[in-house]
This record gives structure tokens, sequence and C-alpha cells, in this order.
């Protein structure tokens, strides 16, 4: 489940997704040299308005991102999405591609700090961001306690959705949502289960927001 953002937020509007890749005749001369979109003049943009781009036909952009903790920079063309750049372009195949259309939550990570479905956000839209991915929760040998939670309670049958639900277990016990069974099942209703494993889930939601409050 997806919430709206703080108001001191920049927020991504279909206007500025489409600004951010379209082809404009300034700037685009020397995009097509290079291959790669540079920034327009930050002076024509507005206060908090999201970076502009323009963008050659073929060409791509260079997205940076921090990615577990450690700096990434990729070059892509601005529609793969954040699902495909994490998966295809780093490797980080531990986000699984599900429906592709937002409906499953399988492909669920955080990005600062907050749960977002990645099929349906623009790796391009997400410059600058800190992004956690399941391959990111343990610390060497040592799991995160929602990990630890769902080997306990059997919590994952297939485990296509496994990845996508403990990222939004997460997020679910940060944001505080665990009071009772009956919000952790509201909370965690956007990552859909085809195993039907929904009991052991709540179950190891709630045990590990036990352990991370000690």
């Amino acid at each position: 489940m997806e919430h709206d953002p703080p108001a001191d937020r920049p927020v991504h509007t279909r206007r500025t997704v489409l600004k951010a890749i379209a082809v404009t005749a300034a700037g685009t001369a020397a995009a097509a040299g290079t291959g790669v979109a540079a920034p327009a003049a930050a002076a024509s943009r507005p206060a908090g308005a999201a970076q502009a781009y323009a963008v050659a036909p073929g060409a791509s952009v260079e997205v940076a991102l921090t990615v577990n903790g450690q700096a990434r920079k990729v070059v892509l063309e601005p529609r793969v999405t954040l699902l495909d750049a994490l998966r295809e372009r780093l490797g980080l195949t531990g986000t699984k591609k599900g429906c592709d259309r937002g409906e499953c939550g399988a492909c669920t990570v955080l990005v600062d700090g907050e749960r977002v479905k990645s099929c349906l956000t623009l790796a391009v839209m997400r410059q600058g961001a800190e992004v956690t991915t399941v391959e990111g929760l343990a610390r060497g040998e040592e799991l995160h306690p929602v990990q630890e939670a769902f080997i306990r309670h059997d919590a994952f049958q297939c485990g296509a959705c496994t990845p996508g639900q403990i990222m939004s277990a997460v997020a679910c016990i940060n944001e505080g949502h665990t009071g009772s069974e009956a919000e952790i099942r509201e909370w965690m209703s956007g990552n859909l289960c085809r195993c039907a494993a929904y009991q052991n889930i709540v179950a190891a939601v709630a045990d590990a927001a036990k352990e991370v409050r000690r």
C-alpha cells in the first residue's frame, strides 16, 4: 500500500514525467552527440519542479541511485522502470516481476524509506534516491528480523511473492501499523500471495514487530 508523500517533497505528476522524457528542440544536438541526455538549464525550472531533460530520439539518461548503501549509476532509456533497472541493469534479481501492473506487490522496494511498487515508477523519476531491495536487508550472515520471522513462521510457499512481502512488512513495521492482526492485514493488503499463506505472513509480521521494538 502506497501513501501520499509529505508536503515538502516533490510530487511527480503525469506532466512532470512527460516533461522529464520529452524530446525538446533545445539541447538535443548536444545530447545526440554523446548518446546521453544532459539536464536542461536550472534557471529554466521553477523551484521544486522535477528536473527536465532534453532527450534526443534513441538517447539515454544517466541515473544516479544509492542502492543498498552503494552509489550506483546506470545509463538507460527514460522509459525503463525502476524494476527493470534493478533486475536487468544492476543484477538485483531478488525483486520479482509479478504482474508488472502494480497489482501483486511482488516488486515492492523501499525508496527513501517508503514502500514503492517498482514496476509502476520510472527509474528517471528516482534520480538521486536511496533504494533498498531485499538483498540489502541482511548484514552479512545476520538476517533482518523480518526475514528471520518469515522463516520461523513458514510464511512462504512458492516464494514468488516473498521478497515483496518482506519489504512491505519492513515498511509496515517502520510505519507503526502493527497494532493488531486486523491492522497488519489492512496495511499488507497491497501484497498478494497466490499460495494463500496470509495467516503465517501476518504472524511473521507481528512477531518481527515485537523483535524490532525491543
